[in-house]
């Protein structure tokens, strides 16, 4: 036969679990990300100061883009640190 050996296989489709729930629906645009909230930066920040990865933090591209411009900000105004204690 000139099938190819994985072409007659079917292949299992994954259930795919969300890793986190819906916030709010499609039309949720999330918080308002500014430099001068600095607790809430602080809460996508760890111990040492570095940003939270996107898994982690639970945000998406488009959030993640905009925490991190607004600890980059925040930390050129000196309202958070750049290295931890």
């Amino acid at each position: 036969m000139d099938n190819k050996a994985g072409q007659n296989k079917r292949r299992v489709q994954v259930s795919s679990k969300k890793r986190f729930h819906d916030r709010g629906g499609p039309d949720w645009k999330g918080p308002v990300v500014d430099y001068k909230e600095v607790e809430l930066l602080r809460k996508f920040m760890t111990a040492s100061s570095k940003m939270m990865s996107r898994k982690r933090a639970g945000t998406s591209s488009s959030e993640q883009r905009d925490v991190r411009r607004a600890i980059k900000r925040a930390r050129f105004m000196a309202l958070l640190p750049f290295v931890g204690i």
